[in-house]
């Protein structure tokens, strides 16, 4: 096969499945692990997906676009690892944090399994999964209940009334992406109102959002800038787009990729 005619098999392979791992292609195509990965480069020298750690992603920047959790979480992997060891350091023994739906926060809840006397508040099936598994007699975990969407997350009536019974010391929000003007935004509307609750309950609020995440804008905004006493990103945002939300958020926190190269990868979804 020409490598253009392979490279048009991958494309279609992201389009169709959302993601794809050069482990997985290398067994597909019968090449060598360097060949896919200069497949990958020359498709996202074209704007055709976008290169991820250990393999690639479909594009996906309209309002709308909700991808499924299994596709996120081969996104940015090391980023999320990085950003997940800040997050974790602001936790304290004996406080009562929530977690909301998505990949960086279920990274962050399994660097917390070992936290002491810890209540969780989420509305996440994975994030629920990491503690339910760790079966710490010194740690509640309160799953909301609600609408399962896409993200794993759980949503609806059901979720906002159980949220808005509780009050939490600190909320860890994930979020599709983030910009001056939209501020902290989803493309699902049921899971922005359930964000909306879970940032009302909490006294302070920190969000984690990998650099891919900005100026990326979903239908619904969850929370202006303004909002977040603290904004854990990556050392992957340019410096203006630094500068410009140190101004906007309590406090910008940059979390630095390359010390974690070399960790084991953050876990995927099973």
């Amino acid at each position: 096969m020409l490598a253009q005619q392979r490279q048009q098999a991958i494309h279609e392979m992201v389009q169709r499945l959302g993601g794809v791992r050069v482990g997985d292609l290398v067994r597909e195509f019968g090449v060598s692990d360097i060949t896919i990965r200069r497949d990958l480069e020359a498709l996202a020298d074209k704007g055709l997906v976008a290169k991820v750690h250990g393999g690639a992603t479909a594009l996906n920047r309209h309002a709308t676009d909700e991808p499924g959790f299994a596709v996120k979480s081969v996104r940015q992997r090391l980023e999320k690892q990085a950003i997940a060891a800040q997050a974790a350091a602001l936790v304290q023994p004996g406080t009562a944090i929530a977690l909301s739906a998505g990949t960086t926060t279920r990274v962050l809840a399994q660097l917390l399994q070992d936290v002491r006397d810890l209540t969780v508040v989420t509305n996440s099936i994975p994030v629920a999964e990491v503690f339910y598994k760790a079966q710490r007699p010194d740690q509640n975990l309160v799953l909301t209940g609600g609408i399962r969407t896409p993200s794993d997350a759980l949503v609806g009536p059901f979720a906002v009334s159980a949220i808005r019974a509780l009050n939490v010391d600190v909320l860890f929000l994930g979020t599709h992406g983030f910009s001056l003007q939209a501020g902290f935004t989803t493309p699902n509307l049921l899971e922005a109102e359930t964000d909306r609750a879970l940032v009302a309950a909490a006294r302070s609020l920190v969000v984690c959002a990998d650099h891919t995440k900005w100026e990326l804008v979903g239908i619904s905004t969850i929370a202006p800038l303004r909002e977040a006493n603290v904004l854990i990103t990556d050392s992957g945002l340019p410096g203006p787009a630094r500068n410009r939300l140190s101004s906007e958020v309590g406090e910008l926190l940059v979390a630095e990729v390359a010390a974690v190269r070399g960790a084991p990868d953050p876990p995927t979804a099973a």
